[in-house]
């Protein structure tokens, strides 16, 4: 028995050595394979450009920090790029902010663009094209899923070069420029004031001292009523009026 396992361990360690040098020469083969050279080569292109932007970085700071204020705002862009599911809510909520107003109130041209974008809506013909950092908003002829041959004929297309006369609204960094334009002083109606002379058709904001002096009498008109001063006032009138008897006397 003895004999057995000597013989045992022998055989045991005479595999093992004979395994070493099979898995190491695996590991050299995979290494001077093609794959291995390639990821060798392109681990030490990313670590040579790494060490190259830091150190220009290092070298021009100006030039690094134009490039990184770059990056950020395009970054900022794209994450704040407004989607199509934000331009119906923006419509929506100002189609409602107009419909709690008179037509004798809502200005015109807030409440036309507003109509006919909601007619433009109802009818599917609002399309939305993402690139990015912002999103436009424009109309085509035709519902998609309408089966005329007019609309689905692809050289009956509209041109290219008719896109920027159909673009309604251009979103950016969370906003849709357009639309908010449009609304602007939507509470009041520019037709009211169209008979009235040019120079009364428009009105300049208050100055400092204007307002300051309006608040200041606004406060004065809560303040309670003081007798003392028409007291006052009333001793002095009855003192002037007897000196003037007494010289009329004498």
């Amino acid at each position: 028995m003895a004999s057995l396992r000597v013989i045992r361990r022998m055989l045991c360690s005479a595999a093992e050595t004979a395994a070493a040098p099979v898995s190491a020469s695996r590991w050299e083969r995979l290494k001077n394979s093609k794959a291995g050279v390639w990821c060798r080569g392109l681990a030490s292109d990313y670590k040579e450009a790494c060490r190259e932007v830091v150190v220009g970085a290092w070298e021009r700071p100006l030039k690094a920090t134009v490039y990184a204020a770059l990056l950020g705002g395009a970054w900022a862009c794209f994450h704040t790029n407004p989607d199509r599911f934000s331009f119906e809510a923006a419509l929506l909520e100002r189609s409602g902010q107009l419909g709690l107003l008179s037509p004798w109130i809502r200005s015109a041209s807030s409440d036309g663009h507003t109509q006919s974008l909601l007619k433009l809506r109802n009818e599917g013909r609002l399309r939305h094209l993402s690139l990015g950092v912002l999103t436009l908003v424009y109309h085509a002829d035709f519902d998609p899923d309408v089966s005329l041959y007019e609309a689905q004929c692809s050289n009956l297309s509209v041109p290219w070069r008719e896109f920027p006369q159909r673009v309604l609204d251009v979103g950016f960094a969370g906003r849709w420029w357009i639309l908010n334009s449009k609304m602007k002083d939507y509470d009041v109606n520019e037709g009211e004031f169209q008979h009235l002379p040019a120079n009364m058709q428009a009105t300049n904001p208050p100055s400092v001292q204007e307002v300051e002096k309006n608040e200041r009498l606004h406060k004065e008109s809560w303040l309670a009523v003081t007798m003392e001063e028409e007291v006052e006032k009333v001793k002095n009138e009855d003192t002037t009026n007897t000196v003037k008897q007494e010289e009329t006397q004498s």
